[in-house]
């Protein structure tokens, strides 16, 4: 991974065989990111993604393993329990013109993949949610 800040951006290049959530994650850690929105595309080899079923609170996974494009990378960088939270959205399309979509797993880069952070002056960490079943945006009071 190489990275470069301007402003509030960091401009991130991944390369093959980097996963991205892995890197983001050390990312926000070195960086010390405490609040952060995500946005990306790039070329995969492996794609893990999930959806999240609100009845059973419970999360269906779903993995490829073959030449992908990253059509969409959208989310955010909070902090839970002190360390780095990732939440992330992805869609990757494959050779015949199909689409796939959901939380964002695991993405490993096939060629290269190009990563905005924009890093936003606050804080918001996460927190449990019984009802939902999910870790939300929690805003200290």
């Amino acid at each position: 991974m190489q990275y470069r800040r301007f402003g509030d951006t960091l401009v991130i290049r991944l390369d093959p065989n980097e996963e991205i959530v892995e890197q983001l994650t050390a990312l926000a850690e070195k960086e010390n990111i405490c609040l952060g929105e995500i946005t990306g595309l790039g070329a995969l080899k492996e794609f893990h993604i999930c959806v999240f079923d609100v009845a059973e609170k419970k999360f269906y996974n779903n993995a490829y393993r073959e030449p992908m494009e990253l059509i969409s990378l959208s989310g955010t960088i909070t902090r839970m329990e002190g360390k780095p939270y990732l939440h992330i959205h992805a869609s990757a399309g494959n050779g015949s013109g199909s689409a796939f979509g959901g939380h964002l797993k695991k993405a490993v880069i096939s060629a290269t993949g190009e990563i905005l952070v924009r890093v936003i002056d606050g804080q918001v960490g996460r927190k449990y949610s019984e009802e939902i079943g999910l870790n939300l945006f929690h805003f200290a009071e």
